[in-house]
């Protein structure tokens, strides 16, 4: 928007300076941050007023429970403004024109998993015969449904089909070797992209367990696709590095920045001893953003190193699940893999400040996979 704007209240000099990404990119992250931070307070204030608040004797394990008495009555929900703040943030700093074909749908698919999430805290919280919220099938196939629209707009209306012989699949360490994801019609495309968003927002919402835990991860995981996306979406930089040039992707580093700006706000709010929880609205939202990143920059294999505390925490989930139906034995203390070392008695904050740690050093590692080819 600013950008349409720009030559009716700028100077010349001033909009050749908004037309750089790395400009408009800062512009997003300091408009999410501080719209967070401004709309933040009121937006907490409104949903303890409305009764919004976190329910902790729905767990089925008591001592779980007893570890988080203390958080009873925190407001939740707090997605709506951190999504809000990047949301609008996007819209204001990123370009919409024919060149940047990703912007729209990668804000649709951002507000579409978020509403999903909100469905989901909604009923949680109004539906008393519900107290889990929406049933897995009704969550999974509204998420899936929408990952497999948006797939569809990448491969047909944005391009990807007809692109360098249409969507591939890279592999790290290989050079020269990739998955045609063109074939049948692109539908090993689509399957990727179901894969890929739904799976990377279930993950977010796996890891929002602990104060700032799911938050600092994200900021972590925006910072890396932050430069990634503006290294594959830059020919010189591309060909540098030898990874894939897609046009259009440097568009995502500015929704990533705007990304990183609003985590940053909200974590204002959510580290410890938290003011307000995110709920599944505001989880599946980020989850969403990240998963889109990876897949218009063609790094799909790289989100498991980027997001590679979700990939834990989701792994540690299917594998207590699996245990316990096949053997009758549970493998962690508590899943997902956070409430295993709380259990353990790991103090709440060291938990979180470790796997902040972890998630950057995995985001670095993650910048080097660009390197090693």
């Amino acid at each position: 928007m600013i950008h349409w704007l720009a030559p009716f209240l700028f100077s010349d000099d001033v909009c050749r300076l908004l037309g750089y990404v790395s400009v408009r990119a800062a512009g997003a992250a300091v408009t999410a941050f501080l719209l967070a931070i401004l709309f933040g307070p009121r937006v907490i204030a409104w949903l303890r007023q409305l009764g919004i608040r976190e329910r902790t004797d729905e767990t089925g394990s008591k001592k779980l429970e007893e570890l988080h008495a203390h958080k009873a009555g925190t407001p939740t929900m707090g997605g709506l403004f951190v999504l809000g703040a990047i949301l609008l943030s996007c819209s204001l700093w990123m370009r919409f024109d024919g060149a940047n074909r990703f912007s729209l749908p990668g804000i649709v698919l951002v507000a579409g998993f978020a509403a999903v999430g909100l469905w989901d805290d909604w009923v949680k919280l109004t539906d008393k015969t519900r107290k889990r919220g929406i049933t897995k099938r009704e969550k999974q196939g509204a998420l899936t449904l929408l990952a497999l629209l948006v797939g569809l707009w990448l491969l047909v209306p944005a391009g990807l089909q007809q692109e360098m012989g249409g969507p591939h699949l890279y592999v790290p360490f290989v050079k020269d070797f990739s998955l045609d994801l063109a074939v049948w019609f692109g539908v090993p495309f689509l399957l990727v992209a179901i894969a890929v968003l739904t799976g990377s927002a279930n993950a977010v919402n796996l890891t929002d367990g602990l104060d700032g835990l799911a938050t600092g991860c994200v900021v972590t995981a925006a910072i890396a696709y932050a430069v990634i996306t503006y290294a594959v979406g830059r020919v010189d930089w591309a060909q540098y590095l030898l990874v894939p040039h897609v046009a259009g992707a440097t568009e995502m580093t500015v929704m990533m920045a705007a990304l990183l700006g609003g985590a940053l706000g909200f974590l204002w709010f959510n580290a410890a001893p938290a003011m307000v929880f995110m709920g599944d609205v505001g989880s599946l939202g980020l989850g969403g953003a990240l998963g889109y990143a990876a897949l218009v920059s063609r790094t799909e294999l790289v989100l498991l190193v980027v997001g590679g505390v979700f990939v834990v925490e989701a792994l540690s989930v299917i594998l207590q699940v699996a245990s316990f139906k096949l053997r009758g034995k549970r493998i962690f203390k508590c899943a997902p893999l956070h409430h295993h070392f709380q259990f353990g008695g790991m103090p709440e904050t060291r938990v979180v400040v470790r796997t902040w740690v972890v998630s950057a050093l995995l985001a670095l590692c993650s910048l080097a996979l660009f390197k090693v080819r």
